[in-house]
């Protein structure tokens, strides 16, 4: 049985000046009343002039729409429709964006002030670059900052190997990126890592806004806390790229090393911009994880 979907699109507001770049953020959501509203007035209270904003609703069944509806004025377009998950939702938005730099933004993270305006001024004072990112924080339910999360110029073996070195709550892309690299691939998980690997791999050029422009939420609800099997999604994610893991101590070994040199190399990074202390709180999380994976057996794809 079909079902027809619930739409609403309207112009966006005033014109922004010429030197304001336009952007455009897609928000999927489903059954995200608890943070959506908080998701939207982060992007509006931007004030931003020149802003097309998306929201991509899967067809909730809890009180959404009503906050959808509340907010509608200040949208571009939305939708409320059955979907096949979070990535086609995204790429949904994705494929109606008219900006010059496109993002997503999660339902139930946000954007920190004017984090636009401070993307805007990197994208016009210097030569423009595929990818920009910035810092995020981790907040609860309530929006307390929980820790922060400080990147560092962007390797794209870094993200394979060791860590991640961006995240999509501040990361945005030209829409050329789109068109040469293509969309999200439609997994429950991952999606996001593989598409910053694919973007590496393609030889993307990436800039590092070294400010806080948004906050990933940590609350039971989350996607990740519900879904167990994501290292065998990663696994597969790597043996796209041509990593085949494996418990041969060669591979175990070489893995190690890797790790280890795209460990010194943070830390080298945040030494050298004066980040002593974020440093040492790296540090200390990184002999704790050591011991945990050291005691569950050597897990290299955990």
């Amino acid at each position: 049985m079909s079902v027809d979907p619930i739409r609403q699109s309207s112009s966006v507001g005033a014109q922004a000046p010429s030197s304001a770049p336009r952007i455009t953020i897609v928000t999927p959501s489903f059954n995200q009343e608890r943070y959506l509203e908080r998701t939207i007035n982060s992007v509006i209270e931007q004030g931003y002039p020149n802003v097309e904003y998306m929201v991509i609703d899967g067809g909730s069944r809890d009180g959404s729409l009503e906050i959808i509806k509340r907010y509608e004025s200040h949208l571009a377009y939305w939708v409320s429709e059955p979907d096949a998950g979070q990535a086609d939702a995204i790429n949904k938005g994705f494929r109606m964006a008219t900006g010059d730099l496109i993002a997503w933004q999660n339902s139930d993270d946000v954007y920190m002030p004017n984090a636009l305006w401070r993307l805007a001024s990197a994208y016009a004072s210097a030569a423009r670059h595929a990818v920009y990112f910035g810092n995020v924080y981790l907040i609860d339910a309530h929006d307390r900052i929980l820790r922060e999360m400080r990147f560092q110029p962007f390797d794209v073996g870094h993200l394979m190997f060791y860590d991640w070195n961006l995240s999509s709550q501040a990361a945005f892309v030209t829409r050329d990126v789109l068109e040469s690299v293509g969309y999200l691939q439609n997994t429950p998980v991952c999606f996001d890592w593989e598409w910053f690997i694919r973007l590496g791999k393609a030889g993307a050029t990436f800039r590092f806004i070294r400010e806080f422009l948004g906050a990933y939420r940590i609350h039971d609800e989350a996607k990740l806390n519900t879904i167990r099997a994501r290292g065998d999604y990663k696994r597969g994610v790597l043996r796209q790229y041509g990593v085949e893991y494996s418990d041969e101590p060669s591979f175990r070994k070489g893995h190690a090393c890797r790790r280890a040199y795209y460990r010194a190399t943070k830390l080298f990074w945040h030494l050298t911009q004066g980040e002593w202390r974020y440093a040492a709180r790296g540090v200390g999380a990184a002999v704790s994880k050591i011991r945990e994976r050291d005691r569950r057996g050597g897990s290299v794809a955990s």
